[in-house]
């Protein structure tokens, strides 16, 4: 062979599959950590991203994200207090993002700053959440007065996530002046969203078996405006019929505190129909009840109530967190399951041993 014509060339050398900068690369993307002036002054001077990221420390569960997100939240507490926290709920299907898309727009149109606080639900079994809302709002999360911030609901009842009040506080300090709080949709126990906004408009369908129910419904009992959605096409006609009906059900309710007489309206967010006559309506919620006193005493309580869940919260985790609790624990519960004692003597017992132990 050493006198054949044919011959191998040692050809072209080819690149790793692995880019051997990816590690250098990733380190280069990495955010740095900010300090609390940077934050601070990122979320007055209405930066989009440092907020984002002020929200995320507020929903760790890390201690030492947490002492930075309090005194983030301590500094911007004085620019707070000067929006509108509309709080919209509704089944699952009703078009609860369509809407906001919709009516989010229009509001922005008006010259208004937006925040949309979207609660996801969490899988029990996975623990996880699409969080895909932002995808639902293609033109609003695109739009440079609006930011939209989707959480987990964690497995909070009451349709919000834990941590959306201090999530307003943010919103608000970085100059968004309508706060929308988009609710899980789980019906008749939100009254923890109810807790934090200044009006709370609840989204229904027509033809869904609803109307009927309606006065039974403990979550109608807290809405100031209701509206009808999908009022367009072959559905219009239902919807008007549906507004009449959930009208009437709403004069058996009690009035108020707050003075306002809650109003049924008809909206379809595709027609972009009967969403000036619903944000008119919120408007002159706002008005009334700030000239009645009402707005400043809901927020304060508010504020109490916020207190109070940060107590409940603390002594929870206390108490489990406790070694002498976690370690007493797995007994009593195997005496429950073996049957020997109940669940109420289960319950006294480890809350005598809790009463036992040295002043926390």
């Amino acid at each position: 062979m050493m006198n054949s014509a044919l011959s191998v060339n040692a050809g072209v050398e080819q690149p790793p599959q692995v880019n051997p900068n990816a590690a250098f690369l990733r380190r280069q993307h990495k955010l740095q950590p900010l300090s609390l002036d940077e934050y601070v002054s990122g979320i007055l001077a209405g930066n989009r991203t440092v907020l984002g990221r002020a929200i995320t420390l507020v929903e760790s569960a890390r201690p030492e994200h947490q002492h930075l997100a309090q005194k983030i939240i301590e500094q911007c507490l004085p620019h707070t207090g000067n929006s509108i926290r509309l709080g919209i709920t509704g089944v699952p299907g009703v078009g609860k993002s369509s809407f906001i898309e919709a009516i989010g727009g229009y509001v922005i149109g008006l010259g208004n700053r937006l925040a949309v606080l979207a609660i996801d639900p969490s899988s029990e079994r996975s623990k996880g959440s699409i969080l895909g809302d932002k995808t639902r709002m293609e033109t609003l999360s695109s739009h440079p007065d609006a930011f939209i911030r989707p959480s987990p609901s964690a497995g909070s009842l009451g349709g919000v996530a834990r941590k959306t009040r201090e999530s307003i506080v943010l919103c608000e300090a970085a100059g968004f002046n309508v706060i929308f709080i988009e609710t899980v949709g789980v019906g008749q126990s939100e009254t923890q969203a109810h807790a934090m906004v200044d009006c709370f408009l609840l989204l229904m369908l027509a033809g869904a078996g609803d109307e009927l129910q309606g006065i039974k419904r403990g979550i109608m009992e807290l809405a100031d405006i209701l509206a009808i959605t999908k009022s367009d096409g072959a559905n219009k006609d239902k919807a008007i019929a549906a507004k009449i009906q959930y009208q009437s059900a709403l004069q058996l309710f009690p009035p108020h505190a707050s003075g306002w007489k809650p109003v049924s309206l008809a909206c379809s967010s595709t027609e972009k129909i009967g969403l000036t006559e619903i944000w008119k309506n919120v408007l002159d919620y706002i008005a009334l009840t700030r000239a009645n006193g009402y707005f400043a005493s809901h927020r304060n309580e508010q504020a109490k109530c916020s207190m109070h869940e940060f107590i409940h919260q603390m002594l929870h985790n206390r108490f489990y967190l406790n070694p002498t609790i976690e370690q007493a624990l797995p007994a009593i519960e195997e005496d429950i399951l073996q049957k020997k004692i109940s669940a109420y003597a289960g319950a006294k017992k480890i809350f005598e041993l809790w009463n036992q132990l040295p002043t926390q």
